[in-house]
């Protein structure tokens, strides 16, 4: 992709987008997407083959199909909310399953396209300002620490797949390496595991398309280091499907380690605008992992972030997505992350100031009691 000629902070009136069904123009509006928030949300069938287009365009360079495939006579997936029907010689939406020979290759539990490092602790994780790792919360059960675990490490394992097509996704690299044969074990993955990590953390890409990898690796580190912590945890845009959500669940509430969702946004237009997809399997297993917030309140199991895209993350959305999780339950930390623009989404400003606080006060008049801004270095003093 070319064409990220100008940095966030480098944007003036030239940058101006208009929108193609209001002709309202604004700093805040992308060209490359072509329509406003206020258009996306009340006109979405109108808008949508437009938007969807540019979708299409997004993954065509990666191989990756402009649908989920629905093959008559294909083999399903069933480990994420697209339920692929796999034709022959055909890949999955998420570009790493696919079919050979009448059989499903790619995201077996025994095989993982993946890199990984060790990210020194307290880390830049989005949930750091609760987790364990962070503050020392659970101690001494679930932490080694009173406070921060300097000294030791997180195993960051980065996964080269993803069941969303986000537009401004942060780290659109991985899609270069999707197809790639190069494959990591669960039990190497596991074996990697040193003295001093602490904490495995599963992001990408999105662990989706490889949970049953992910599973059994983090079983096998978990019976490595019996007798001292080893917490796991997930980054994730939250689309899997049972029983998957719930090993994983297990396996956080019994080690110490959180999930963290991705809310992307809460209108369901605005959500297939930024990211392809629908955002309802994401809300509904929110729901069903926040009836176990209870079991283990410290640290905290669940955690929720969105990422404020100007122009299209407003307040409106922050609200609607506060109250859900306020009424689910208002102990649920929530991070609201400033923008920078990337992969399709260049022609945006970073999230103003302004914007970040707005939207953390509108999360908290909803009633969440643990709500903070990140990614603070990239705010922007304008629009």
């Amino acid at each position: 992709m070319t064409g990220f000629g100008k940095t966030a902070f480098d944007f003036d009136q030239t940058n101006m987008g208009s929108c193609r069904l209001c002709h309202k123009n604004c700093l805040t509006i992308s060209n490359v997407i072509g329509f406003c928030g206020d258009c996306i949300r009340a006109h979405f069938d109108q808008v949508w083959p437009e938007i969807k287009r540019v979708h299409a365009r997004s993954r065509k360079p990666y191989g990756l199909p402009e649908d989920p495939p629905r093959a008559e006579d294909g083999v399903p997936c069933q480990l994420c909310f697209h339920q692929c029907s796999i034709p022959e010689g055909g890949v999955g939406f998420c570009g790493l399953r696919r079919v050979e020979g009448g059989k499903l290759k790619g995201g077996r539990p025994h095989e993982g396209n993946l890199s990984y490092y060790y990210d020194p602790l307290p880390t830049n994780c989005v949930g750091d300002f609760v987790c364990a790792a962070g503050t020392g919360c659970g101690y001494p059960k679930y932490a080694v620490t009173r406070g921060p675990e300097h000294g030791h490490n997180n195993l960051a394992v980065f996964y080269h797949a993803c069941s969303f097509n986000c537009l401004y996704c942060q780290n659109h690299q991985f899609k270069d390496r999707t197809s790639s044969k190069h494959r990591i074990s669960a039990r190497k993955l596991a074996s990697a595991v040193q003295d001093k990590t602490t904490c495995i953390c599963y992001f990408g890409g999105d662990p989706t398309p490889q949970i049953l990898h992910a599973l059994k690796a983090s079983k096998l580190a978990v019976e490595s280091t019996s007798g001292r912590i080893m917490r796991v945890c997930w980054e994730t845009n939250g689309a899997m499907q049972e029983p998957s959500l719930s090993r994983m669940a297990q396996l956080s509430l019994e080690s110490g380690g959180c999930i963290k969702f991705d809310l992307k946004a809460w209108d369901l237009g605005i959500h297939h605008a930024l990211c392809g997809v629908s955002n309802q399997q994401t809300l509904e297993n929110f729901r069903k992992l926040s009836e176990l917030i209870p079991s283990r309140p410290e640290p905290p199991l669940l955690i929720a972030s969105t990422l404020l895209v100007p122009g299209y993350v407003d307040e409106n959305e922050v609200a609607f997505i506060a109250e859900y999780l306020a009424q689910l339950n208002p102990e649920i930390p929530y991070s609201l992350l400033a923008f920078y623009p990337h992969f399709y989404l260049y022609d945006l400003p970073t999230t103003s100031r302004n914007h970040a606080l707005r939207c953390k006060e509108v999360a908290k008049r909803a009633g969440l009691k643990h709500v903070h801004l990140g990614n603070l270095h990239l705010l922007g003093s304008k629009y």
